[in-house]
């Protein structure tokens, strides 16, 4: 779900993955299997992620309504 919601924002604000995965200091592999559900991401990758995208942490996090 997290990984979707990263893929998602990275596609309507043309990012490719691998600038991110080059800021948070990820292979395009790893980035790719996080944005397609195919590998967890663990806190530390997400908030690099995040500070990649100079975005706030909670970006991608579930929504209350998602979470139940």
């Amino acid at each position: 779900m997290v990984g979707s919601k990263i893929k998602n924002y990275l596609i309507e604000n043309g990012i490719k993955q691998s600038f991110v995965a080059d800021k948070a200091g990820l292979t395009v592999s790893q980035m790719s299997a996080i944005c397609n559900g195919d590998r967890s991401i663990d806190v530390v990758t997400y908030a690099r992620i995040c500070k990649a995208l100079n975005v706030p942490f909670d970006s991608f996090l579930p929504d209350d309504e998602e979470a139940v």
